[in-house]
């Protein structure tokens, strides 16, 4: 630390990084300072660096090479998904604290890694699940722990886009990032059916990949992409059977043919009540208890503020509020939020879901 302030590295300048990671760090100028930007295209580590860095921050093309940097306390790895267990093991070993942005890792085995080597460095480790900090999820939590929804027996995990296909970066590329909608939206939607739920013990997993449109891109969001590249599925789907015998549906894709788009939401059904959330988790996100009581059917929705005002006038975002809790969780030395042992787990079954679509079988976990 200097001056009281973590001192916090990056490696990966992309897109994450400028979205999300930068600016709300940026905003917490008090806890942190930004010192240390790594990329393989050395133009985007430097203009990181000037944009977002400290005077003195440094630019590097070799992760290893800024790992070395002793002053450094945070590392936040930023790169596609198939990199993420060995950077992060690096980071952990070299004794900086560890923020990975999901999914935490593409294969279980590696997830595993991770986890074991945070607990051997004594580091802090967690994975970049900012849907946990927004206003509706997290009023939904705190319904779900106080019981006001009974037992959860059925969730339905949703994360579908009509022809919405990124079209930049490596999204298409599984080399890069070992699969499609469901390792990088899905995984969102599941987190927070799991977190909100609070029930981290799947015993069998049944799922299917289609591969059916990377041929029709007309009408996509972001433009066409190139069906040479798009190795990736264009729509998964997983159903998933729990230990205490509750079941949830995983919907993830970037291109179906449907008006019911949802994205980072979640169906929870309950023996006391339910609760929904509409719309998409850019904005327009509604949230909807529903229940019986009074002799009548009950919807209820909490008046979501979007956002936290501060004295200056601005809103926390839930980036931002992420950012606060991680830092702060490392400064306390406090609990977090955004367990790696729970990341874990969203791992197994989404590694479980491509496996089953591989085989045609049900995978016992």
């Amino acid at each position: 630390m200097k001056n009281g302030k973590l001192q916090i590295g990056f490696i990966g300048c992309g897109g994450i990084a400028h979205q999300k990671h930068f600016p709300s760090l940026q905003q917490l100028g008090q806890l942190c300072d930004l010192v240390a930007f790594c990329d393989i295209v050395e133009e985007r580590a430097v203009q990181s660096a000037a944009k977002y860095g400290t005077p003195d921050a440094k630019a590097y093309t070799d992760y290893l090479a800024m790992l070395t940097d002793e002053s450094l306390d945070v590392v936040h790895i930023l790169t596609p998904n198939v990199m993420h267990g060995e950077m992060t093991v690096a980071a952990l070993e070299h004794g900086k604290h560890v923020m990975c942005e999901k999914p935490m890792a593409h294969t279980s085995a590696d997830a595993l890694k991770m986890i074991e080597a945070a607990r051997k460095s004594g580091k802090k480790l967690t994975i970049g699940y900012q849907n946990r900090f927004r206003e509706d999820a997290i009023i939904a939590h705190k319904a779900s722990s106080a019981g006001e929804l009974g037992e959860i027996y059925f969730a339905k995990a949703h994360a579908v886009r009509r022809r919405a296909v990124p079209t930049w970066g490596v999204f298409t590329d599984k080399k890069l990032q070992g699969g499609g909608p469901l390792i990088d939206i899905g995984t969102h939607a599941l987190d927070l059916a799991l977190w909100i739920m609070d029930n981290y013990k799947p015993v069998s997993v049944t799922g299917s990949a289609f591969y059916k449109l990377k041929d029709k891109f007309e009408g996509n969001m972001f433009g066409p992409w190139n069906p040479a590249t798009f190795d990736v599925e264009d729509s998964a789907f997983g159903f998933i059977k729990m230990d205490n015998g509750a079941t949830i549906y995983l919907e993830s894709s970037w291109a179906l043919n449907t008006t019911d788009t949802r994205e980072a939401s979640v169906t929870l059904c309950g023996t006391e009540g339910g609760a929904e959330m509409s719309g998409r988790a850019s904005g327009g996100i509604q949230l909807t208890f529903n229940s019986a009581k009074h002799g009548s059917l009950f919807d209820e929705s909490p008046q979501l503020q979007g956002g936290i005002a501060y004295f200056n006038g601005a809103k926390e975002t839930d980036g931002t509020r992420e950012a606060r809790h991680w830092l702060e969780a490392i400064l306390n030395d406090s609990e977090l939020i955004v367990k790696p042992e729970q990341a874990l787990v969203v791992t197994q079954i989404l590694e479980a879901i491509y496996e089953s679509a591989r085989t045609g079988e049900t995978v016992k976990l």
